[in-house]
């Protein structure tokens, strides 16, 4: 396994619709075992092929247990080939956002708490997830990848979008609203 490059903010391949998978052999299980132990490296909970340059409908996804503990869908690895929306339903909740391709930035983004995922694994069979809140919300975002949207895309009101600052001297993070454009 290899951890690769994250694409940031500005590179054009974060912009395009990706495209199906169709060979599901040795090369594919590499990108995303790869894919894996990027996220899991740069302390993300989803990455999608768009974020390490490839253009291919793929994405990785983990929900953290720590914070997490209680709930049954923490701690799992979904790996998911051509993911489609079934459905996304629920309340919808803003809560914060960020992404390993923009780096130091978090936004509040509205999505549904409920959503149900189809796709197929990395040897070609058919696979179903239903997730819930949080874990919706990872899904939700990392197939936004997968068609070249950004979470700060869904971000109207200005003052939802922060950026994360570091105080050398008190060792504390704080936010600072963004008032212009990112891109």
């Amino acid at each position: 396994m290899a951890k690769l490059d994250i694409v940031l903010l500005g590179d054009a391949r974060l912009r395009r619709k990706s495209k199906p998978i169709r060979k599901f052999n040795a090369d594919l299980q590499q990108l995303a075992a790869d894919m894996v132990e990027t996220m899991r490296a740069s302390h993300g909970v989803g990455l999608a092929a768009p974020q390490i340059g490839r253009n291919e409908r793929l994405i990785v996804v983990e929900m953290p247990e720590e914070g997490f503990e209680e709930d049954p869908q923490a701690g799992q690895l979904h790996i998911v080939v051509n993911p489609e929306i079934v459905r996304a339903r629920g309340e919808v909740a803003a809560g914060d956002e960020g992404c390993l391709s923009i780096p130091g930035y978090i936004g509040e983004v509205e999505r549904p708490s409920q959503v149900t995922i189809k796709g197929l694994d990395v040897a070609g069979k058919p696979i179903r997830v239903r997730a819930y809140d949080y874990l919706a919300r990872i899904f939700l975002h990392e197939i936004d990848h997968l068609e070249g949207v950004l979470f700060i895309d869904h971000i109207q009101t200005p003052g939802k979008l922060r950026r994360l600052l570091h105080n050398p001297e008190t060792d504390e993070w704080y936010e600072e609203p963004v008032t212009g454009p990112l891109e």
